[in-house]
């Protein structure tokens, strides 16, 4: 019997390696992406490119260029892999808490709807595989900011004797009372969604409430992908804009490979209706000004960047993330990439006229 792993938003940073990783492990992938990246950021964040690749590098991968709120094309697909699917990856969203205000209809149908008819499609068609689902510290909101934070010379940082200060944020930071950006709320609904799922039906679903993530195979731009973005214009010479915050908003950043992992691990031994955060941690974070600098350092060239005043709505001050909480239950993943490395491999794929993924 084939053991598929069903990957939405296949041809995204998180979701192609995501179908990397599980290749490689055996595993027959679906692919479900329709290429939305490209209706909400335009044609430079299309992710078509790195659809064809996965058709080029992966023996058996099948697409389907469905829309995961369409409930009659998600209820064909999974009819037609049916128990055969033994892991979903629901990587596939409308990412941009910037880009949700100019639309929330269409934000909120994608992140909070799409991801309710996916978990209704797995309950019926597939009630025993894992369902993982790639979510967002955002759901938080700007709680974040209320923490004792410490202003120095390159960036913010949290209060030395305050108990995040060793680790980061962990589960515990409260979803209530806090500006969430659209974006926030409607991946809040989600999250909860999938939560429920494994909580009242007993489904083996896994919350994962992603720092900045990120890699050499990520379609970043102004409004989304942060380091992805910040090194194509130090390597193409385009203008940047550093919003709020006298540019020392501090953000960890975790490798898609890295999380992915994550992703197998817990596959292996699924706790159900759980919730993690994973993001880069004390391990891999950088200021909005220290991001500057190393890919300025990279690159060999003075970046052309910008300040503005005003803050993105319900942006974060600072936030790294506490991953203690995965690490207690499944201590054999560990940290594969440094922000050093991270940003060498999107310095790589883009002087080198191409995209390279991380090895597997």
């Amino acid at each position: 019997m084939a053991r598929i792993a069903l990957i939405t938003g296949s041809a995204g940073l998180i979701g192609s390696q995501a179908a990397r990783f599980f290749h490689e492990k055996g595993f027959q992938i679906v692919g479900v992406d329709n290429d939305m990246r490209r209706v909400f950021f335009g044609d430079e964040a299309s992710t078509l490119w790195n659809r064809e690749r996965l058709q080029s590098d992966l023996a058996g991968y099948r697409h389907h260029e469905a829309d995961i709120r369409d409930a009659k094309a998600m209820e064909t697909i999974f009819r037609q892999y049916g128990k055969d699917i033994s892991l979903v990856v629901h990587t596939a969203a409308q990412p941009s808490h910037d880009w949700a205000a100019k639309d929330p209809f269409t934000d909120f149908s994608v992140n909070a709807n799409g991801t309710l008819t996916l978990l209704e499609m797995t309950r019926l068609h597939a009630p025993e595989a894992v369902f993982l689902f790639t979510s967002t510290n955002k759901v938080y909101g700007d709680a974040p900011n209320a923490l004792p934070l410490v202003e120095q010379e390159d960036r913010w940082e949290i209060d030395p004797s305050h108990p995040y200060f060793a680790r980061g944020i962990d589960e515990r930071m409260s979803v209530d009372q806090s500006k969430h950006s659209l974006f926030g709320v409607s991946k809040l609904a989600a999250d909860m969604l999938v939560q429920e799922y494994g909580r009242y039906f007993g489904m083996k679903t896994g919350v994962f409430r992603g720092g900045c993530l990120t890699g050499p195979d990520h379609s970043g731009t102004q409004l989304h992908g942060f380091l992805s973005y910040l090194m194509k214009c130090a390597v193409q010479g385009i203008p940047y804009t550093v919003f709020g915050y006298k540019g020392k908003q501090v953000r960890d950043n975790i490798h898609s490979y890295d999380l992915v992992n994550m992703f197998w691990h817990f596959y292996q031994n699924p706790r159900p209706g759980e919730v993690y955060n994973a993001g880069g941690g004390r391990h891999s974070n950088c200021s909005m000004r220290e991001a500057i600098r190393l890919c300025e350092a990279m690159t060999g060239k003075k970046m052309a960047w910008t300040y503005a005043d005003a803050n993105r709505s319900g942006d974060h001050i600072w936030y790294v993330s506490d991953v203690g909480k995965f690490q207690s239950h499944f201590p054999e993943w560990k940290y594969r990439f440094s922000l050093q490395d991270i940003l060498g491999q999107i310095h790589q794929a883009f002087t080198a006229g191409g995209r390279s993924s991380a090895e597997n």
